[in-house]
């Protein structure tokens, strides 16, 4: 199939290769010039310019923020170079008010739009096992399913209205925020009275909390190991606040999120802007003393 690929940071890089990879002629843009030469490397074509790429059936696109995907589509009229009947894959983390704005604007212009944010970090990406989100038009999901199933362990339809699409993704992400914090505050409870953070995640990850999310965010708090980022800890604040606003929209208490903004907040203060959110862990340390009672004493 003919499809092109807007965006190519690590997910949307990891994402696009599968696509070569799985034998379909993909043209690629974006704004930094090196990560297209990669997926050139690997017999993608590299558009010159965003227009030039969105010629395909199915335009997929791997931004950053609302920001990035309103300014790209809507803004710089990216929707009118497309082609009428042409759909679009979104797998950006955005909000529902732009995901509402967006299922208008591609109806306007008669294109087709799924949205289709993803769970997975890079290299869940890479290996092509990403759990995909899907929600929108019947037709655009069947027309997009072969290129979604060439990057997914799994796709999870979530009904005809997009937005729901990312709901879930807000919600689980609001998840994943609330199991590092609570994974953070825990240790350090633990770690007050002598017990290292490692035992004490290797166990909890290892029994009552045997999952990816646990293991793998647990395993980076245990070593202190927040760089390179696989999830941006700036994302993961954008996400609760975006959580925030899709509550308050739909009139949904979520109190947990301002504790999570407040200590994502505190992250960003102190400096971990460039790390991964695992990094959220340095928050509960440092508001324990503890090196301070070490010293102290």
């Amino acid at each position: 199939m003919k499809v092109s690929f807007i965006g190519l940071g690590a997910m949307g890089s990891a994402m696009a290769s599968n696509l070569v990879a799985a034998g379909h002629q993909v043209t690629v843009w974006n704004r930094s010039q090196a990560a297209s030469e990669k997926l050139a490397s690997l017999g993608a074509k590299v558009a010159s310019t965003p227009d030039r790429a969105v010629q395909g059936e199915v335009v997929h696109s791997m931004l950053s923020n609302d920001q990035a995907v309103r300014e790209i589509f809507i803004d710089d009229g990216l929707l009118d170079a497309m082609d009428p009947g042409t759909v679009h894959v979104n797998h950006a983390t955005i909000s529902v008010a732009l995901a509402r704005q967006l299922a208008d604007e591609h109806a306007k212009r008669g294109l087709g739009y799924v949205a289709a944010p993803v769970f997975g970090r890079p290299d869940v990406a890479a290996a092509g096992k990403l759990n995909i989100v899907v929600a929108g038009q019947a037709s655009a999901i069947e027309k997009a399913k072969p290129l979604l199933e060439a990057m997914a362990a799994k796709i999870w339809p979530m009904g005809d209205t997009p937005e729901r699409a990312n709901v879930v993704k807000l919600a689980g992400n609001f998840m994943l925020v609330t199991a590092i914090e609570s994974m953070a505050e825990a240790s350090t409870l633990a770690k007050a009275y002598g017990v290292s953070t490692h035992d004490f995640l290797e166990l909890m990850t290892s029994t009552l909390f045997a999952s990816p999310v646990y293991q793998g965010y647990g395993k980076s708090i245990a070593e202190q190991r927040f760089q390179p980022p696989g999830f941006a800890l700036p994302l993961g604040l954008k996400d609760v606040m975006l959580a925030q606003d899709a509550g308050h929209s739909a009139q949904v208490p979520l109190p947990l999120a301002g504790v999570l903004r407040d200590s994502l907040l505190e992250a960003m203060a102190d400096g971990a802007g460039s790390m991964d959110l695992s990094a959220l862990a340095r928050v509960s340390e440092r508001r324990a003393n503890l090196d301070g009672r070490k010293k102290g004493g």
